[in-house]
Order: C-alpha cells, then structure tokens, then sequence
C-alpha cells in the first residue's frame, strides 16, 4: 500500500493476470481438455467435439475454429484467446450446462500464460515440427512452450494422451512420472482400442479394430491416414469423459471432415477432385502430399500454395522442396504476405523448387480457378495453407477471401 494505493508487484504480469482472471470468473467447466502440437490440434478438438455432440453430450470446443458449441458459436482473433475473453467464456458455458471443453493450446498462448491459473482433466499433445520460429528462435524453445502445458497445467493424476512414435514422447513420458500423471499413447493396451488392419475405399477407410478382445469392422469417411490418428486420440479423450468405447465406436463412421482440414469440397464432373487443407508448414504439407498419393496412387497430384509474409522465413524453400518432390504440378501464389512484398516470399520459396516448371500467380483467386480449369480427369488439386480461413491479409488490409462463397462447387462443374 503506497499514498492509498493499493500495489501488487510480480516479475510476471501475464501470468498473475491470467490467474487473477480465472479467480474472478470461476465458474468453469469441469472437465477441462487441452490439445497442443505442430500440427492437427483443431482436428484432434473438432473430433473430439463431434464425438460428444454424437452420443448426446453438452460438449465445446475453442480454437482456431472459434467456439464452437450447440448454443454459442464465436470466431476468434487467435488459437489461443487472452485470459480474460476466456475466462468469460468458459463462464458462460458453465451457465449453459456446458461441462466438456476441449481448447486447442498455442505455443504463443502456452509461453506468454494465457492459460496459466486452468487445471486440465487431460492434456493431448499430436507432434512437433518447424513452425513459428520467427517468435520461438529455435525448435527447443518451441518444444519447451508445448510441454509447458504438461508440467504446469494439469491436474493430479491427470490423462496425457499422445503418439509413441513421436521423438517427443520420451520428453513427455518423464514429465508424467514425475508429475504422476496417467499417460495413454495411439496402440496403448490400456486404451482397450487396438487398429488391426487398415484399407481405402475410395475416398474413405476400412478399419478393423480390436475393442474390448472383440473385434470390429468401421467405415472412417475421411480422405487422408493422418486423420486415422487424429481420430484415436480424440476417441481416448472422449473415453476419459464419461463415455464408452462402445458407444464411441458406434458412431465413427458419421464422423464429418473439419472445415479446411483435408476437406473435400468440390468434385468436377470429370471425376477430379479438390481437397482443402490448412497445411502451412513442411511437416504439414509432406504429410497431406503422402497421404493423398498412399490414398490415390495412380492420380495425378497439383498443388497449389504460398507462405506467409512475416512468419519464419527459412521454412519457405522447404516447402518448395516439399512441393517438387512429392507433387506432379505446382501453382503458387499468395497466402497472406501481409507486410513482406509477395513476389520476394515467392521467390524464397522457389528456391527449394528444383525440377518442376511453375505456374505462379499474385492473385490466389485467380490461381485456384486456373488450377481448376487445368485438371484433367480424375486428377486432384490441394489448395493448401489457408484452410477455412475467410481472409487474406495483404499490407495493412485484410480483404474477405473464401475457396467457399468464391467457387461454388457442384459434380457438374
């Protein structure tokens, strides 16, 4: 107390008002789950969301995909809101009855203790690779944000969910020895759920699982293996909150593709496909290549992408690289340049681009239709990196840009 003043002194202001904010609104569902990682963290929560809301459960989720529940819908500014706006609505689902959130945790969000002061029921982490090392400096420090969320946010004897045969899981074993949390990894016989065979069907999977010692046979209607794994974790997580696997299982195959995540969302009437994805980093965009060409093995793959302006820069020729290689023809163009010139963000990229002729164009518009009018039958076009997002952010400007209301698809395109 200082001339009637009252002063509270911290070495970390983030985190106490963080914390503060979770005091003054605690009324706050109670099972609380966090998903981070590189890559499939919306996926992973709009699963999980879909599961619950499929056996009649009051569910929400919040991320990149905006909150998301049956009486509220909200877009949001970041991956991770500020403490305040999230403590509100956390607040406000409790009020709705709302017990089940699922929220997608960033790095920034994680490092700068956004979340600090919420104890987690469970805490899934998918896999990490290059992305925002512009903010991070390097791959250590990004791990170091990820697993800050294990070390400090979940509660005693809390679930960790993640992948075995990820390089990351001896890192997270040991923090959950240590803080004696329960850890159930994809192909873990604590999960009663065993993948015994997998096939394509088309744009679909065929999987026979294991489940309880019985086996079962599920249709997976979703393109690309990588949504396999996506699947499994947000079916232990759903396991952990209250439901069986049995009534988990029943309904896997009404399980729809996430907005802009390897979504299907034209077919021509020449039987070529389009698929939207929101892959923006070189793990990313090698998976969505590999699955698609492990899916379709005799199709003819165009992509079509670019990088962003002011992100990390040495992620661009990788990505080029990545494209050459694994793709049969490549358009780039713009993703959002916002303050870089574009043409030197393109040319960063061109620079991992070795064997292939490219079709380059500074309108992204203008890039999908001609990739569209290109496509011979049968063949399939990625539109990747921007995913479900409905702007472009050119300069200063964010100007309204959506693969949605911008083509209309239909099978007689």
């Amino acid at each position: 107390m200082q001339n009637g003043i009252l002063y509270i002194h911290t070495k970390n202001i983030r985190k106490l008002l963080a914390e503060t904010a979770f005091k003054i609104y605690n009324k706050k569902p109670k099972n609380l789950i966090a998903v981070t990682g590189t890559n499939g963290k919306s996926s992973v929560a709009d699963f999980y969301y879909q599961i619950l809301r499929l056996n009649n459960k009051k569910v929400a989720s919040i991320g990149t995909l905006g909150v998301k529940s049956k009486s509220i819908n909200l877009n949001l500014s970041n991956t991770t809101i500020d403490p305040i706006t999230l403590a509100q609505i956390l607040s406000r689902l409790k009020s709705q009855k709302i017990d089940n959130v699922i929220m997608e945790a960033s790095s920034h969000g994680l490092k700068q203790n956004r979340l600090d002061g919420l104890k987690f029921n469970s805490g899934i982490f998918t896999n990490l690779s290059q992305d925002h090392l512009d903010y991070h400096k390097n791959l250590k420090n990004y791990l170091n944000a990820k697993l800050y969320l294990f070390k400090n946010l979940i509660h005693k004897k809390g679930n960790v969910i993640t992948d075995q045969l990820i390089p990351e899981f001896k890192n997270i074993k040991k923090i959950t020895i240590n803080k004696k949390l329960n850890l159930y990894s994809l192909n873990d016989k604590k999960n009663d759920l065993e993948v015994i065979s997998h096939n394509y069907k088309g744009d679909s999977q065929s999987l026979r699982i294991k489940l309880n010692n019985k086996t079962r046979d599920i249709n997976l209607n979703l393109i690309g293996k990588i949504q396999l794994k996506n699947v499994l974790m947000s079916i232990i997580a759903a396991k952990h909150s209250n439901i069986s696997l049995d009534k988990i299982i029943n309904i896997i195959s009404k399980l729809k593709p996430v907005e802009g995540r390897f979504e299907k969302i034209g077919k021509i009437k020449n039987q070529s496909n389009v698929i939207l994805d929101y892959a923006h980093t070189p793990d990313a965009l090698k998976t969505c290549l590999l699955n698609l060409r492990e899916q379709f093995p005799n199709k003819k793959i165009t992509v079509l992408f670019g990088c962003g302006g002011n992100r990390d820069q040495n992620k661009r020729a990788k990505m080029g690289k990545i494209a050459d290689l694994y793709s049969d023809q490549i358009y780039l163009t713009d993703d959002n340049p916002r303050s870089e010139q574009p043409s030197k963000i393109r040319k960063d990229i061109k620079k991992g681009i070795k064997k292939q002729k490219v079709l380059e164009f500074t309108s992204r518009a203008r890039a999908i239709s001609k990739a569209i009018d290109n496509l011979n039958s049968s063949e399939i076009l990625l539109v990747a990196g921007k995913g479900h997002e409905t702007v472009q952010e050119i300069g200063k400007k964010k100007i309204f840009f959506s693969i949605y209301l911008s083509f209309k698809f239909e099978t007689n395109f």
